[in-house]
């Protein structure tokens, strides 16, 4: 049976004072100890988060998560952070590919791989992301770009690299718009997703938990998660939301 997981993305919002105070109000203790939760702070605030939740009787199990990381291990490579440092501080999970770094910041799919790669050589879980923007739905290039995007990240790490992987859809154009892929397309990617696994690996694909990110919210995740190929949510705007990410916790 494939793992659930949900991942919460803070992306560039919370202070010391909002972050202490949702952690206080998230509440995983009454979930089925076989889901794994992560969330994603700052890089400013990932010492601070991690100590946090240790002290925590309700959520010490929450893991955390890193937003971006350096494909270097060390060197001249001013404001960057590399995974060693990251697994160093109590870090899980790193971000690779998130759709904003590949959008905002030009990362390549080979950029993306690399830094896969270093995520992995460090001990620490990659949350692969994939997606397509509007312009490459509408001209039916979904399918396409999410298997070229995925195929970079095997080429650089192999299918053993995988087997350490989660992969996460992000369709762009539903990120942080408000529009969410409905339950039967979200499962067509996941699906085709799923197939080149398959096509990699049977028992990979079996294994590989692959996660819809796309404005999850409480409303839409039971459906969400209840496709066959959709094994939890990596989580915007709504997992700084207390209530909204217990209950989307709670779906899975």
């Amino acid at each position: 049976m494939r793992r659930r997981v949900v991942i919460g993305n803070w992306k560039m919002h919370g202070s010391r004072e909002s972050i202490s105070e949702l952690l206080a109000t998230i509440d995983s203790s009454c979930l089925d100890p076989a889901i794994e939760i992560a969330v994603c702070p700052t890089s400013l605030h990932i010492a601070e988060v991690v100590e946090q939740l240790s002290k925590s009787s309700k959520n010490s199990r929450i893991a955390v998560g890193a937003q971006n990381v350096c494909d270097a291990e060390s060197g001249a490579f001013t404001g960057e952070v590399s995974a060693q440092m990251l697994a160093e501080f109590g870090v899980r999970y790193v971000l690779v590919g998130h759709s904003e770094r590949r959008e905002l910041y030009g990362e390549s799919d080979q950029l993306v791989a690399a830094k896969t790669a270093a995520t992995i050589s460090s001990g620490l879980t990659p949350v692969v992301c994939v997606g397509e923007t509007l312009a490459q739905r509408q001209e039916g290039k979904t399918e396409f770009v999410v298997l070229r995007q995925l195929n970079a990240v095997v080429q650089q790490i192999g299918i053993e690299g995988i087997e350490k992987c989660i992969v996460a859809y992000e369709p762009v154009w539903a990120i942080g718009t408000g529009e969410t892929a409905s339950p039967a397309q979200a499962q067509e990617v996941h699906a085709a997703l799923r197939n080149r696994l398959q096509q990699l690996d049977a028992a990979l694909a079996e294994t590989t938990p692959i996660l819809y990110g796309g404005s999850v919210k409480a409303s839409n995740a039971a459906d969400l998660f209840a496709q066959p190929d959709i094994d939890g949510g990596l989580v915007g705007g709504a997992s700084l939301k207390a209530e909204e990410f217990n209950a989307i916790c709670a779906s899975a």
